[in-house]
């Protein structure tokens, strides 16, 4: 039964307010009249939702939740008796989403009972489509969730909508390991499949990333299973708000053991199974005809996913499967590699860089596969690629730099991934070795085709970095100390600039104690004109109303072919637009401006959160991942704004989410000063960004020129100077040599 009292956390309160933590434990300490705890323990203790509002009321504090984050607190506060729950609520973001923004407030206005009807009604109308939908009834959910969903279809789109319940859902369950399949790395896999194919298979389909991917690229009947009723009811629902025009077919339970689609034969199977699970059935599936290529070990579940696809490919059918690079090397699943191998199902292995998706220490694999075809040609090499330097920013994909990195690569996790650079660097080789394997020339440190031969020894080691090292002779000498000597040039011109943005000296302290100033969030200064946000939204989305945020603004679908799009990589680097237009999959995207606020939409990350748009970035389109604001410039300075939305803690407390943190961006925050003094801060803002840029770049530099000289005397390309003794670099320091 609904709680007669909802009470919050400090976070939430945070959420509610707009700040951060920290704001909240100094109200607790500084105001006699913030609300006392009304539960809870001592160390984390609660308080009543209806009198921190009235509190926050008082002091002019308006709620800076986003429809999602009212959703998401919602549900926290109130709970219901069995027979209805969280997953229910999915089918009604599906009926939800059927209706317009007025016929949606009409049903928020509804009275309680009413709107309870009102919504087993829509929730009725989609629950053939959806697992386990024909259960649903919601006497026993509190209106005011029913109300917050409906808030947050019309504002934000049935997706967002979806995302909070899902989350909740698995929240509830205590469900470790399930994790959402990065949207680039979901693109790379469905265009990894030649053609278009028409039916698309994903056993172990999640939240729905996979199957959405070949949706957007023409699949037109879907089919999903997963072991989770919840995750399988969320990508049913999510399939059918992204893909309307296919054929959906999802359903729970547990894939190896009990397949619910037996028999079934598609064009393409897409998967990103489980890794490390020992309890998938060995036992009880020891003699499943599924294991043309032999038994999978205890060991080796992924290995029998692997064969799964392949069971439920036609002949000829291709599959693309995400993988840990144990499973290319470890011992007990040689016999199984060989047989793949031997019989030409397994076509390309792709290595992806630590942090391309969850476990994010280790870069995952990417394995092709084809069912073979009865009397068909005989296939004599298998394609490796590491996309593990493409990650780097500012290397590009076929240059000779580039070539070293791969073959001296670094093994941090905090660069970024560049899935522009992995996509171009994956499905470049996998074309090129598609057109004609057996004239595949391949690419030094980056692709290589191996013969099915030399394949065959006691390991069938299959792991991509160890196989392509062999390539690293051919890159010419020449050529590559050409490519030292302009890195280096660059490198000294890049620190010169770095010592001049870094000689600034005019900063002085402002007092005794910090300065402290009235703020106003991005929502209100949009409603008072003082700004627009804008945003590119997906294909059908809808943009939140009522703040000023819109999406879509600025080109139609026919003018996208061509122009180049700024994404959030192309932020953190401090680079120009590098983006494709094909890859924005919408009607219309924003055109940037000079003088644009940009921001990324994800708060975590390295690199400078926010820039000011300049000539370079004019005309560009605006990527899916980036929020842009237009300030009026007789009311906002551009770089002074650019500041202080950027600023980490205006960041994090308008952000949601944990592992991937989203920016709300109406609840960032920006002090109401003078322009005048606006302007002081906006050029002191300027110096430093491109004092991080320069630093950037010098830094870059100085890891680019590294490698190309490492590489090159390793590999043989370049030769020590005759002078590099200790006594010359002695003279170089201007002392004495070491003895």
């Amino acid at each position: 039964m609904p709680q007669t009292s909802a009470q919050v956390t400090a976070a939430e309160i945070s959420r509610i307010a707009g700040v951060t933590r920290a704001t909240v434990s100094n109200w607790r300490r500084r105001h006699e009249d913030f609300p006392a705890p009304s539960g809870g323990r001592e160390s984390s203790p609660l308080y009543d939702l209806e009198a921190v509002r009235a509190w926050l009321a008082s002091r002019g504090q308006a709620s800076a939740a986003s429809p999602s984050d009212e959703l998401r607190t919602t549900l926290r506060l109130h709970t219901w008796e069995s027979g209805g729950g969280t997953s229910d609520l999915l089918l009604l973001a599906l009926g939800a989403a059927r209706h317009p923004a007025e016929d949606l407030t009409a049903a928020v206005r509804l009275p309680d009972m009413d709107l309870v009807a009102h919504a087993e009604r829509d929730a009725a109308a989609v629950s053939g489509a959806v697992p386990g939908g024909d259960t649903v009834h919601f006497g026993a959910i509190d209106a005011a969730v029913l109300r917050a969903l409906y808030v947050c279809v019309r504002d934000e789109g049935a997706q967002a909508a979806v995302s909070v319940l899902a989350t909740r859902e698995l929240e509830d369950s205590a469900v470790t390991g399930a994790y959402r399949t990065p949207e680039p790395l979901a693109d790379l896999l469905a265009r990894l499949i030649p053609g278009t194919p028409a039916r698309v298979l994903d056993p172990a389909c999640g939240s729905g990333s996979l199957l959405t991917a070949a949706g957007r690229r023409g699949a037109r009947e879907l089919y999903g299973q997963d072991v989770l009723t919840v995750q399988a009811r969320r990508a049913a629902v999510t399939l059918m708000l992204t893909t309307p025009e296919a054929e959906v077919t999802v359903r729970a339970g547990d894939t190896l053991r009990a397949d619910a689609f037996p028999g079934l034969l598609v064009d393409a199977v897409l998967c990103n199974p489980p890794f490390g699970n020992r309890d998938w059935g060995h036992d009880e599936l020891a003699y499943d005809p599924r294991w043309a290529y032999g038994v999978p070990a205890r060991a080796d579940s992924e290995l029998a996913w692997v064969q799964h696809a392949l069971a439920h490919l036609t002949p000829g059918g291709y599959a693309a499967v995400i993988l840990p690079p144990a499973i290319a090397g470890r011992a007990s699943g040689r016999r199984v590699r060989a047989e793949l191998v031997r019989s030409s199902a397994l076509r390309a292995v792709i290595a992806l860089p630590a942090g391309a998706s969850v476990p994010l220490h280790i870069g995952l694999q990417i394995w092709i596969l084809q069912r073979p075809e009865p009397g068909g040609a005989e296939r004599k090499s298998l394609l490796f690629v590491d996309t593990a330097e493409a990650s780097v920013s500012g290397t590009g994909a076929g240059s000779t730099s580039a070539t070293v990195s791969a073959r001296t690569r670094s093994a941090s996790r905090s660069a970024s991934v560049d899935w522009t650079a992995i996509s171009e660097r994956a499905l470049r080789a996998w074309q090129a070795f598609l057109a004609d394997p057996d004239a595949f020339e391949g690419e030094p440190g980056i692709a290589r085709a191996v013969g099915v031969v030399d394949l065959l020894d006691d390991l069938v080691d299959l792991t991509p970095a160890r196989l392509v090292q062999a390539s690293r002779g051919a890159i010419d000498p020449a050529e590559l100390a050409e490519e030292t000597e302009a890195a280096r040039r660059d490198l000294v011109e890049a620190a010169r600039a770095l010592g001049e943005a870094a000689g600034y000296e005019d900063w002085r302290a402002a007092g005794p104690a910090a300065r402290e100033w009235r703020t106003a969030t991005a929502s209100d200064l949009a409603r008072g004109g003082a700004l627009t946000l804008l945003r590119t939204l997906p294909e059908g989305a809808r943009g939140r109303g009522g703040d000023g945020d819109r999406g879509g603004e600025g080109s139609d679908g026919a003018e996208l072919a061509g122009q180049p799009v700024l994404t959030a990589s192309d932020l953190s680097a401090g680079s120009g637009p590098t983006g494709d237009a094909a890859d924005l999959r919408t009607e219309s995207a924003p055109v940037i401006e000079a003088g644009d606020v940009l921001v990324r939409a994800v708060a975590s990350g390295s690199g400078p959160a926010a820039r000011v748009a300049g000539e370079e970035e004019a005309g560009a389109l605006l990527g899916r991942h980036v929020h842009l604001f237009r300030p009026d410039p007789a009311r906002l300075d551009a770089w002074f704004l650019a500041g202080f939305l950027g600023a980490e803690e205006n960041l994090a407390s308008a952000s949601t989410g944990s592992t991937i943190r989203h920016v709300s961006p109406g609840r960032l925050r920006v002090p109401l000063l003078p322009l005048e003094e606006q302007r002081r801060y906006g050029e002191a803002f300027r110096r430093v960004y491109e004092l991080r840029a320069e630093a950037q770049r010098a830094t870059r530099l100085a890891e680019e020129t590294a490698r190309l000289l490492s590489g090159g005397l390793t590999g043989g390309q370049l030769l020590p100077s005759r002078d590099a003794g200790p006594e010359a670099a002695a003279r170089v320091r201007g002392g004495d040599s070491p003895h």
